[in-house]
């Protein structure tokens, strides 16, 4: 099953570093996987779960966020709007490359990002937001001891979850604070698979019964168990994309068919 590293400008004229994950027959839908906060393409959770989807028939784009991994930029301009508008991107360069995407998927702050673009890709018809806050605000908690800093010194270098040193600036926390959901999962339009682990102790289970009752239908809910916030395990990547492939397929067929 073939990988391709391919790269795209972002609304900034950013290089953004990716990688498709193609089929080994024919691909029947394209998606977009976005990775989660402080995450890259290149995480555990991004990788088996895209590979998973591709050897189901669905060709993945996973790609870093601005100023994460391989791609150009700086962290602190990562900050979720800037997401959502990388995630456009990714689907502007699919649609002239390759086909306009109709599936996203988004794995914790890719989740809510994955929300908040679908509305300006026309071309998606299912959205699946994996352990995803309902709120991107939530993620303060990775750096709330660092929060009176930043506001006071305008930004902070922080280290989050032992995953490395970042500098959150004052306007990142503010881009974080003014996003909501709620709009955005009302006004949907598409179809919607919420999936979330009631143990989750980075996002809690909460989140996802809210994004559930505020979504319209169609819309569905998963539970994950026992699996973990980051997905490390290689069969609860394997039963995602299971669970993704059979819920989308209803969904994806009127737009392929």
């Amino acid at each position: 099953m073939p990988t391709e590293n391919i790269s795209f400008e972002n609304h900034q004229g950013k290089r953004l570093a990716g990688r498709l994950e193609l089929p080994s027959g024919n691909t029947r839908v394209w998606a977009i996987y976005s990775h989660c906060f402080t995450c890259s393409k290149d995480s555990l959770a991004a990788v088996r779960l895209s590979r998973a989807l591709a050897r189901r028939g669905i060709g993945v784009l996973r790609f870093d966020f601005t100023g994460v991994g391989d791609s150009e930029g700086e962290f602190e301009d990562s900050h979720f709007s800037a997401n959502v508008l990388d995630i456009v991107s990714a689907a502007g360069w699919m649609a002239e490359h390759l086909q306009a995407p109709a599936l996203l998927v988004g794995h914790s702050l890719g989740g809510a990002a994955s929300l908040g673009a679908a509305v300006r890709i026309p071309s998606v018809r299912a959205v699946v937001a994996i352990a995803a806050p309902s709120e991107p605000a939530h993620v303060r908690h990775a750096f709330s001891d660092h929060i009176d800093e930043i506001r006071d010194q305008g930004a902070a270098h922080v280290d989050i979850g032992g995953t490395g040193s970042y500098r959150i600036t004052r306007e990142f926390l503010n881009d974080i604070e003014a996003a909501t959901l709620d709009d955005c999962v009302r006004t949907l339009n598409r179809a919607l698979l919420v999936m979330h682990a009631p143990g989750d102790d980075v996002v809690g289970i909460e989140h996802a019964s809210h994004l559930f009752r505020t979504a319209r239908h169609p819309k569905s809910f998963v539970s994950l168990d026992d699996m973990d916030h980051l997905l490390t395990d290689a069969d609860d990547a394997e039963y995602v994309a299971a669970v993704i492939d059979a819920w989308s397929s209803r969904y994806i067929k009127q737009v392929l068919g």
